[in-house]
C-alpha cells in the first residue's frame, strides 16, 4: 500500500527532484484553474453512467471494514503513525485527523481493485498545517508494479492554495513522472476525478479536464485501487492539528 515513502517515493510524489548528486524541492508555477461549480461531477458531464461501487459514508462509526482497509502502521516515510483512531464517519462525511504529534491516518479500498476505470471523490480540508499533505490516489493492488505505478489524482503539498496531479511511471531516473499543478482553494468542497483507459489517463476538477497523459509507456501495467491519505512531513517546527474530509467516493465502469 502507499505507506512506503522513502526519498525515492518523495521523488515519485513530486516533493523532491533530482539535481546533480542530491535532491532539491520542486518549484513550479501553479496557474489558476478556470473551475466549474464545485458541485459539478465529471461523471455527470462526461456521461459515465451509473455508479458501480464506492462509499457514500452514510453511516456512523469507523470506515466500513467491508469497503476499506484502514492503516495501522508507521506514518509517511516512517514519520509519526497511521492509526485507525484517526478516522470517523458521522452519517454523511468521513474525517481523518492529524494531531500535533503526527498521528494521522490512511486507508485503501477493498472495492474496484481493477485495471482501467473511473474514480471520483468529493474532498475538502480544514486550514491544514503545511506539514500535512492530503492525497487521493490509485495504488497497485499488490503494493508493487514493474514501473512503480502511482496515480495521485489530487494531492495537496505545503498549503491549501493549490492541488497537484502526479502520474508516477518509473522507479528511477530523471524522468519518472508527469504532473500538473493548479491554484484552487482545497478548504472548499471540490470533486476530483481520474479516468484511466487504454488510451490514457485524464484528471478532472469539478468536471473540467486539468491533466492528460496519453503516452502508452506511462500506463500502469497492473490493477490499481483507491487510497486516501493525510500524510505528515515534519520539518522540526510545531504542527497544528489538521483534517481531511470526504463526502463520497464513487467508481464507474
Amino acid at each position: 500500500m502507499a505507506v512506503r515513502r522513502t526519498a525515492a517515493a518523495l521523488i515519485a510524489a513530486g516533493l523532491l527532484c533530482l539535481t546533480g548528486a542530491g535532491y532539491t524541492p520542486v518549484q513550479e508555477q501553479a496557474p489558476a484553474l478556470t473551475a466549474g461549480a464545485s458541485g459539478t461531477q465529471a461523471a455527470v458531464v462526461r456521461g459515465w453512467g451509473p455508479v458501480v461501487t464506492g462509499d457514500e459514508f452514510s453511516y456512523t462509526g469507523p470506515p466500513n471494514p467491508a469497503k476499506w482497509k484502514v492503516y495501522d502502521s508507521p506514518g509517511h516515510a516512517g514519520n509519526g503513525i497511521r492509526s485507525p483512531k484517526a478516522w470517523s464517519v458521522d452519517g454523511g462525511v468521513a474525517t481523518v485527523s492529524g494531531d500535533a504529534a503526527g498521528t494521522t491516518g490512511g486507508m485503501s479500498a477493498r472495492f474496484a481493485q481493477q485495471k482501467y476505470g473511473r474514480w471520483e471523490a468529493r474532498m475538502r480540508t480544514d486550514a491544514l498545517d503545511r506539514k500535512y499533505h492530503p492525497a487521493l490516489l490509485l495504488w497497485p493492488n499488490n503494493n508493487t508494479s514493474p514501473n512503480c505505478a502511482e496515480i495521485d489524482y489530487a494531492q495537496g503539498t505545503s498549503g491549501t492554495s493549490s492541488i497537484t496531479f502526479y502520474l508516477h511511471y518509473a522507479c528511477s531516473g530523471s524522468r519518472f513522472q508527469t504532473r500538473e499543478v493548479r491554484t484552487i482553494d482545497i478548504t472548499q468542497w471540490h470533486n476530483y476525478a481520474v479516468e484511466w483507459t487504454p488510451a490514457g489517463i485524464t484528471g478532472y476538477i469539478d468536471g473540467l479536464v486539468w491533466f492528460t497523459d496519453t503516452d502508452p509507456a506511462h500506463q500502469p501495467t497492473v490493477g490499481m485501487r483507491q487510497t486516501v491519505q493525510l500524510d505528515w512531513l515534519p520539518d522540526g517546527t510545531a504542527t497544528k492539528p489538521s483534517q481531511l474530509q470526504l463526502d463520497w467516493i464513487r467508481v464507474y465502469k
